[in-house]
């Protein structure tokens, strides 16, 4: 007798129909760890729930998603609330969930949060440590796997932006629980490159434990310790990995990590095009301006007639000469009337004066003058000065008061 035959629909549908009509699947609770999170344009959530020995794939549709009080990652430990089924295009049974609560941090979420926190309070993120990535760099190298996607798009990036640009490849594995190794090793080849500029290391995106390579901390250190300055594209924009913390910037992607390292060339020479312009239109300008500054001073009066400015300081010069000459002449007047009131005051007070009226000036020998006839004896020689001459006399006689008649 022939086996019955069904359809592998059929058989889906069957199962589908023992897993869900279980009514003790209805509203079961499950604790587990997220892990390949997705929030889809549309709304939902794709994710898997793990623990040590099993995992499910779970969707949360964007009905029950808008109700979520906190933001589900990788590594988050949950609670999760709904109806097992089977998604038959798969084939695979899936965890359609309703509710889901925080149920406290996964062992790797609480392995980030702790190295982070450990390298955060050394230093090693501090702003200060960072290093100002150069402008114009010459030689770059990238640091990540060289068969992934993430390598090519940097490439093509790098080579639009600047086609000679010097691309300095160090291959590495980015997964697995030999990559921090095998990145510590590349770090320490590229710091051979004394003409290096800069580093991007990174890969693309992943789950949590994909990216895990980039949490640990002797790949933190060799970044930080790194002579150059490094960029840090690991993921994509909503991961964060310690090395994002500890390089000297971190970009969002590979791709836009190559956009961050060169600037665009082809701008670069647009902007130089401009400058230029402006430039000479700011010189031609320059030069008008000095034009019309030197016709002016050409139509100006002092170099067209120059002696006529030089008559009026000439007519000028003459009027102040003649004015200091009157000046002068007052002056001179002024103080010879003076001159001439202090002589007359002189003269009244002059004993020359006195002599001319016929009075005299009688010395002893000793030149002492004789004011009193007690003073000289009789047959004494005595100098008598007159208004004109001396003479040399004997006193004969002496008389007590006035004797002139």
């Amino acid at each position: 007798m022939a086996p019955k035959y069904i359809t592998v629909s059929q058989l889906t549908y069957a199962l589908k129909r023992v897993i869900e009509d279980n009514v003790s699947l209805e509203g079961v609770w499950v604790q587990g760890e997220i892990s390949n999170f997705t929030r889809h344009s549309s709304g939902h959530l794709y994710f898997t729930l793990k623990d040590e020995g099993a995992c499910v794939k779970c969707v949360m549709f964007k009905s029950q998603a808008w109700t979520l009080k906190f933001r589900p990652a990788d590594g988050q430990a949950v609670d999760i609330q709904g109806r097992l089924g089977i998604y038959e295009k798969s084939g695979q049974y899936q965890l359609y969930v309703d509710i889901m609560e925080p149920a406290g941090l996964g062992q790797l979420y609480q392995a980030f949060e702790k190295l982070k926190t450990k390298l955060e309070q050394e230093g090693l993120f501090d702003q200060a440590r960072k290093q100002q990535l150069p402008p114009l760099p010459q030689q770059i190298a990238l640091i990540t796997s060289p068969t992934g996607a993430a390598i090519q798009d940097m490439i093509k990036i790098l080579h639009r932006r600047r086609p000679n640009l010097d691309i300095l490849i160090f291959p590495a594995k980015v997964q697995g629980a030999d990559a921090p190794q095998s990145l510590i090793k590349a770090l320490n080849e590229a710091a051979r490159f004394r003409n290096l500029d800069l580093v991007i290391i990174g890969r693309g995106g992943g789950s949590l434990e994909e990216l895990w390579a980039f949490n640990d901390e002797g790949l933190a250190r060799a970044i930080s310790d790194f002579p150059k300055p490094i960029i840090s594209a690991v993921g994509h924009e909503t991961d964060f990995t310690i090395a994002d913390f500890v390089a000297d910037l971190r970009a969002p992607t590979p791709s836009a990590a190559a956009e961050l390292a060169v600037p665009d060339e082809s701008a670069l020479k647009r902007n130089l095009a401009n400058l230029q312009k402006r430039l000479a239109n700011t010189v031609q300008q320059k030069i008008q301006s000095y034009r019309r500054d030197l016709q002016r001073l050409k139509s100006s009066r002092v170099l067209v007639a120059p002696e006529q400015g030089l008559n009026i300081r000439r007519q000028e010069l003459d009027m102040l000469r003649e004015r200091a000459v009157r000046q002068l002449r007052q002056d001179l007047y002024a103080k010879r009337e003076q001159y001439y009131k202090i002589l007359g005051k002189l003269d009244a007070l002059s004993p020359l004066a006195t002599l001319s009226r016929g009075y005299s000036i009688t010395q002893k020998a000793d030149g002492t003058f004789v004011k009193n006839s007690d003073l000289v004896e009789n047959g004494e020689m005595v100098k008598v000065t007159l208004a004109m001459g001396v003479l040399s006399c004997e006193v004969k006689d002496k008389y007590k008061g006035s004797q002139l008649k």
